[in-house]
């Protein structure tokens, strides 16, 4: 019996687990995808009287990917809180700091109010979010992974992309209730406001059940042997630079796909297909649903067959299908639209819940949550935040409704030899273990071995 097995009877339950960070998780991305459905509506309100509508929207969502180049800092700060005082600590203070600044969202004053004050206090709050939102993925996906039995990582990793997919739709859905409730004028006065200010009472519900659990089996014994790294930062540069690297490339990919479906989509609907704001959120909801059914089903996949061979089918078809789905989309019917984005669900469900388990099973117990969230926020900073404002950029100025495509098929294309070549299969791997021979992928033995290796055994529990 392993050192994970052994604690895992003292442990909180699997469910219960599951429960707290799902919750949380819910939480967090509800907080950041409201952002994305208010974007026209916030670029009306937060930028000078005259700014053409494309112009606005534009400028909205630099604003919101300015919360992503936070990311890396965020990490930074909160990963290494995951590897020195537990992975809890990490997850009480995202949770709490995300909360907080959305709630400020709600109640900052307009352009109207306060001229240039208004964008700057508007990009403090998105600067926090960022730094939040920097330690809550990989720190989720530290304490989940370290909870669960080896067989069924895939299956309960799929709680995090599941749960950000329903938060993303219940931001889309409390959303178009307030379309459909409230008059034009009273929306863009205040009604905007709500889901924001929604931010606090989920906050204190999130760090109440995130209180209440214990550490991981996996940080447990890291404390109880001493191996507590006292620099994880220094240690990820120095030793785990390859699988850094790794991560970007996996993330770069899952990043972009997940916001093109969870923001990008419904705004591209209304400003460049010109379908009004309760349809498209509406489609947006529906696609959504399908990638948050499909997670879990792919989880199940990923125990059975491997990381490596998901995450390379999903990478595939991110250079097959953004061109015929996105030309679908262009038309603006309904059931073309919800069929492409269930196309680029399947697509996604398959890179988002692989790479979720990979954050933990590519690296040592001792620096995981700093050297995981390293790589992934880079790529999320600098690749995939960026990727909504690219998109709009991109129709707005070549006039082509499928040119949003271009840019997740030319990240595809530059990920996919990376990750052909180099990416371990890391299923079954011992996530206790902190010594690099015992490891694989770059960090001990050659890439041939490793990608020979077959999924452990997941018959056992």
């Amino acid at each position: 019996m392993s050192q994970i097995e052994q604690s895992t009877a003292s442990a909180p339950s699997k469910a219960r687990v599951a429960v707290a960070v799902g919750v949380g998780n819910f939480m967090e991305w509800f907080d950041f995808a409201v952002y994305g459905f208010f974007a026209v509506i916030i670029g009306q309100l937060f930028f000078p009287e005259g700014t053409s509508e494309f112009v606005a929207i534009l400028s909205s969502l630099a604003v919101f990917a300015v919360g992503f180049f936070m990311r890396p800092l965020g990490g930074f700060i909160l990963g290494p809180i995951g590897d020195r005082w537990g992975r809890r600590a990490a997850l009480a203070i995202s949770i709490l700091s995300m909360g907080i600044a959305t709630t400020i969202i709600g109640l900052l004053p307009t352009y109207a109010m306060v001229g240039i004050l208004a964008p700057i206090l508007l990009v403090l709050c998105r600067c926090v979010q960022g730094l939040s939102a920097g330690g809550e993925w990989t720190g989720s996906a530290a304490y989940l992974i370290e909870s669960t039995p080896t067989p069924h990582r895939g299956k309960f990793g799929s709680i995090i992309s599941a749960t950000a997919a329903l938060a993303t739709i219940a931001g889309s859905l409390f959303a178009l209730m307030l379309t459909n409730v409230m008059p034009e004028d009273a929306l863009i006065s205040w009604g905007w406001r709500i889901p924001f200010l929604a931010a606090a009472p989920l906050a204190l519900i999130g760090l109440y059940i995130r209180m209440r659990l214990g550490e991981t089996p996996v940080y447990k014994t890291v404390k109880s042997k001493d191996e507590v790294e006292k620099s994880p930062i220094l240690r990820s540069f120095k030793e785990n630079w390859r699988p850094i690297l790794l991560t970007i490339a996996i993330a770069a990919v899952q990043g972009t796909g997940f916001y093109y479906l969870a923001t990008f989509i419904v705004n591209y609907l209304m400003t460049t297909v010109g379908i009004e704001r309760p349809a498209a959120l509406a489609m947006s909801a529906s696609g959504l649903t399908i990638y948050m059914v499909l997670c879990p089903l792919a989880g199940a996949l990923s125990d059975r067959f491997g990381r490596r061979k998901l995450n390379i089918i999903g990478t595939i078809g991110y250079i097959i299908l953004p061109m015929p789905v996105f030309w679908m989309m262009s038309g603006g019917d309904f059931a073309p639209v919800v069929f492409g984005m269930a196309l680029l669900a399947m697509t996604q469900s398959l890179v988002s819940v692989t790479t979720v388990v990979m954050l933990v099973e590519l690296f040592p117990a001792a620096n995981r949550s700093s050297a995981s969230a390293i790589g992934f926020n880079i790529a999320l900073a600098f690749i995939a935040g960026p990727a909504s404002y690219i998109g709009i950029w991109l129709a707005g100025t070549t006039g082509d409704p499928v040119s949003p495509s271009w840019y997740l098929i030319a990240l595809a294309v530059l990920a996919l030899p990376f990750i052909w070549k180099w990416l371990p299969e890391t299923a079954g791997r011992d996530i206790t273990s902190d010594h690099q021979a015992e490891r694989g992928d770059a960090l001990g033995i050659s890439i041939e071995e490793v990608v020979e290796t077959e999924p452990a055994d997941r018959t056992a529990d």
